[in-house]
């Protein structure tokens, strides 16, 4: 066998690892088949040896970028040590879980294995109700999950997972600084997130909060909803449309539980806006899972960031469910993000670097991540229908849908110069 056919395959196991439904490939030759191959057909040895080294360099990228997020989701749980704890699938509300929609035999169950009824809701704005239950002395959450699996095989339940933003910003919240104030106007365009600040930018601002010290301005939530409303200097998608916001972070440590979230997707379904955005990224969630769903059956279309873990994580959710609106973030020359993370399906890109967003503080701020292309496709939807903005979306990339940009770029110039005033 010719020396050249074991690298020939090393490339081409590393070109399906990295291409198949990951922004890495675009660090790929995407050129003429001649800038990979010489005249006669064959890989070229200086060509090889520069491509191989790209994919060695991405997969330690994506390695470093998977290593980090761990980092970040212990180092979270254990600065809250008597709140949270580290689940198989991540982070959660310590010793809390959730019945989704449970039958009373469910819960008769699990009260005679020594689980708690800690809370129990029907969910504000969608036929859904929740039972949070305590898990019994000495139970870590994953080894209840276990249990109830099995003393309850036709109950589903779930951790309270947290959910966590997907964009560089500062502090989750901040202290002294004012909230936007606004309502009367209905709204058609919703977001999960954080609390917003005043800003000049921002008009008509309605928030209702759903944990502990909520709403409570965030450097996050003010920078989304200035890229999906905001006015001059911002360049946003809908400028000065009305606003409807659930801070489901606030002040509280647990903040971006699942429970939150379903509240959230309940009070903004009764208020019946057309569109949510949610530039956060969790595990699969059941009770997540079914709040979006009954959100979805409504008419509403949810739309969601694909996150900023890379490709080596996995799958973002609420982006990967099914029905949801998946988005990923480009940069100043429509690139695709090299952190962005991946989902089950991709739908749209939008900008996510190079471009500007309202301060919690007053100005403008520099914002990365796939977080802030979100607000841009869903206050965008908010004003034409899906198949509009399919129809809109420039295609990047290898021509038609694919992995890397989905069906194309929206709102490739809702872009605010960094730097302006």
């Amino acid at each position: 066998m010719s020396p050249k056919r074991p690298l020939r395959a090393m490339l081409l196991g590393a070109l399906a690892l990295f291409g198949a439904g990951t922004a890495w490939a675009q660090l790929l030759p995407q050129g003429p088949v001649g800038g990979v191959l010489d005249g006669l057909g064959r890989i070229g040895s200086e060509a090889l040896g520069t491509t191989l080294r790209m994919v060695e360099g991405t997969a330690r990228t994506a390695k470093a970028l998977a290593n980090a997020r761990l980092d970040r989701l212990q180092r979270l749980v254990r600065a809250n040590g008597d709140l949270l704890e580290m689940t198989v699938l991540g982070p959660a509300v310590k010793g809390e879980i959730v019945a989704v929609d449970p039958e009373p035999a469910v819960i008769d169950a699990a009260l005679d294995a020594g689980f708690e009824i800690v809370s129990e809701e029907r969910i504000e704005g969608l036929h859904l109700r929740s039972v949070t239950l305590a898990v019994p002395r000495g139970f870590s959450v994953d080894r209840a999950m276990a249990l109830l699996t099995r003393i309850a095989p036709g109950g589903e339940f779930a951790p309270n997972h947290l959910h966590l933003q997907s964009g560089r910003a500062a502090a989750i919240m901040l202290a002294g600084a004012a909230a936007a104030q606004g309502g009367g106007a209905p709204a058609r365009i919703g977001i999960i997130d954080g609390g917003v600040a005043a800003h000049p930018s921002l008009g008509n601002v309605e928030q209702r909060g759903f944990v502990a010290g909520a709403p409570a301005p965030s450097a996050h939530g003010t920078a989304v909803a200035s890229l999906a409303v905001g006015r001059s200097p911002m360049r946003s998608a809908a400028p000065g449309e009305p606003l409807l916001v659930a801070d489901v972070y606030g002040r509280d440590p647990k903040g971006g539980n699942a429970v939150a979230i379903a509240r959230a997707l309940g009070f903004l379904a009764d208020r019946r806006v057309k569109v949510i955005g949610m530039s956060l990224v969790g595990p699969p969630n059941p009770l997540v899972a079914k709040a979006i769903g009954q959100a979805m059956a409504r008419g509403i279309h949810v739309v969601a960031a694909v996150g900023n873990d890379g490709p080596a994580a996995p799958p973002a959710f609420p982006a990967s469910y099914k029905g949801v609106v998946a988005v990923t973030g480009v940069d100043g020359r429509d690139r695709a993000l090299v952190e962005a993370g991946r989902s089950l399906h991709l739908d749209f890109a939008a900008p996510g670097a190079d471009l500007a967003a309202a301060s919690a503080r007053g100005g403008l701020v520099p914002v990365r991540g796939t977080s802030y292309a979100v607000p841009l496709v869903a206050a965008r939807l908010a004003r034409a229908s899906l198949d509009a903005i399919a129809s809109e979306a420039r295609d990047l990339g290898p021509k038609g849908p694919d992995t890397i940009y989905g069906r194309g770029l929206v709102c490739g110039a809702c872009r605010t110069p960094i730097g302006k005033k």
